[in-house]
């Protein structure tokens, strides 16, 4: 029997070793909203340093599920968005902010807010 290459106690492992972290989730829940560059991804995330957006990206990228366009023009022009198997995520990163609406109001009612709510398409 052949051995296996990588063990997971649950598939939930695998998920989280894809979009786990801080920044990932929130990187690849704006990119369900079209194409970001760089800059853009960084003024709606504006606690994520430059470096470690660079990295998150670089990640979500080696793992499929985002895309790099560099467009050969000057000024250098690049652009990122989610890859086929990356739109598959889109469900799931909804329901985390509609989880997560509701668990702002539940533990903090009108003592927090979110800065810039999205507005989601019919699903």
């Amino acid at each position: 029997m052949k051995k296996p290459e990588k063990i997971y106690n649950t598939a939930v492992e695998a998920t989280l070793e894809v979009i786990g972290g801080k920044w990932k989730p929130v990187i690849l829940f704006y990119l369900t909203f079209g194409k970001k560059r760089n800059n853009e991804l960084k003024g709606l995330i504006p606690a994520i340093t430059q470096k470690v957006l660079t990295q998150q990206l670089r990640e979500l990228k080696e793992a499929g599920v985002v895309t790099r366009i560099s467009y050969n023009q000057v000024p250098p022009k690049v652009e990122y968005e989610l890859t086929e198997y990356g739109w598959s995520l889109k469900e799931i990163l909804h329901l985390m902010c509609r989880w997560g609406d509701t668990h702002i109001e539940r533990i903090y009612g009108s003592k927090a807010d979110v800065l810039a709510p999205p507005r989601f398409e019919a699903t």
